[in-house]
C-alpha cells in the first residue's frame, strides 16, 4: 500500500489515533515513531512535524484522554443519583468504564511515567477530572463537624487509587478473569469499607 505522506487532513490527530492500539497492545515504551508512521500510512519524517519523539505523542494521547475522562467523570457526578454516596459511587463506576472502554488513553495517562505537568492544557484536565472526584468527596464529608471531617483531597485520592487498583488487578488484561466478583462491586464494596471507616455512612448503610 502507498504511503499517504503528508495527506492527511489532521495528521496530528491521524498519529494519535494510530498510536492508541499499539500501546495498548505493548503498552507504552513498546514503539517506535516510524512503527506509528507505517500504521498511520505516512512517511517517518512526517511525525516529526508534529511530535518531538515518542514521550511528546504519549503524552498528547493522555491530554487526550483526560479531556474524554473529565467528561464523562462530570456527567457522572452531575446524573449519579439523588444522594452524595449515589453520585460519589457513580463517578466510581464511570472510572472503571472509561478504562474498559479506552485502553490506548489510560495506559498514557496512567502507566507511562508521562508528568501531568508536562504542558499546562494537560494539568488543566487532569485537575478537572480529579476535580469531580474532590466535589462528590466533598459533598460526602460535609455533614461531619469541621473538626471531625478529613480533607476532601485526601478523600477523593484514596478512592481515586482504589479505583485505580480495582482497573489494574481485576477489569483490565487476563488478570480479571480472576475476580469471582464483577469490578464494580468490587469497587462499590470497598468504597463502602472506606467510608464506613471514616464514621462517613452509618455502619448498616
Amino acid at each position: 500500500m502507498a504511503r499517504k505522506g503528508y495527506h492527511h487532513g489532521n495528521l496530528r490527530q491521524a498519529l494519535v489515533d494510530a498510536v492508541l492500539p499499539i500501546i495498548e497492545a505493548r503498552g507504552p515504551t513498546g514503539f517506535t515513531l516510524s512503527e506509528v508512521a507505517k500504521a498511520a500510512e505516512v512517511t517517518p519524517p512526517a511525525v516529526y512535524r508534529h511530535f518531538e519523539g515518542r514521550e511528546d505523542l504519549i503524552a498528547e494521547a493522555a491530554r487526550q484522554g483526560y479531556g474524554i475522562f473529565a467528561d464523562l467523570m462530570e456527567h457522572a457526578y452531575e446524573t449519579g443519583g439523588p444522594s452524595p454516596l449515589a453520585k460519589l459511587e457513580t463517578v466510581g463506576r464511570a472510572y472503571l468504564a472509561f478504562a474498559r472502554k479506552f485502553p490506548g488513553h489510560y495506559i498514557a495517562m496512567f502507566e507511562s511515567g508521562i508528568s501531568i505537568n508536562r504542558n499546562a492544557d494537560l494539568a488543566a484536565r487532569s485537575a478537572r477530572a480529579f476535580g469531580v472526584l474532590e466535589r462528590a468527596a466533598e459533598d460526602v464529608t460535609r455533614h461531619l463537624p469541621p473538626g471531625r471531617r478529613p480533607p476532601p483531597q485526601m478523600v477523593a485520592a484514596h478512592i481515586w487509587a482504589t479505583a485505580h487498583g480495582v482497573v489494574e488487578l481485576f477489569a483490565r488484561g487476563s488478570p480479571g478473569t480472576k475476580s469471582p466478583f464483577p469490578p464494580e462491586d468490587l469497587l462499590e464494596s470497598a468504597i463502602g469499607v472506606y467510608l464506613r471507616g471514616l464514621g462517613l455512612i452509618p455502619q448498616d448503610a
